[in-house]
């Protein structure tokens, strides 16, 4: 699994974060998807890596703008962290 960090500009409510959740839910197969307009950052896990630049084609129709795109392999931590 993989956890993508993109961090987006023109976030400013909790529709906002809706709208960017809603629009990768539908471009993309992933496990959990979560935005932060406070932080500037949307955070998705999905079981493969997601291409960058359908990642960028996706965020442009949103109206919004994508800055850096990090992404890295995600282990789901157990009950206790196991």
């Amino acid at each position: 699994m993989y956890k993508t960090t993109l961090n987006i500009s023109g976030m400013m409510c909790s529709m906002c974060e809706a709208h960017i959740n809603d629009a990768i839910r539908k471009s993309f197969d992933v496990k959990k998807v979560s935005s932060s307009h406070k932080n500037g950052i949307t955070e998705i896990i999905s079981q493969e890596q997601l291409p960058q630049d359908k990642l960028q084609a996706v965020i442009a129709e949103t109206g919004y703008e994508l800055g850096d795109i990090n992404s890295e392999t995600y282990h789901k931590k157990g009950l206790f962290g196991r």
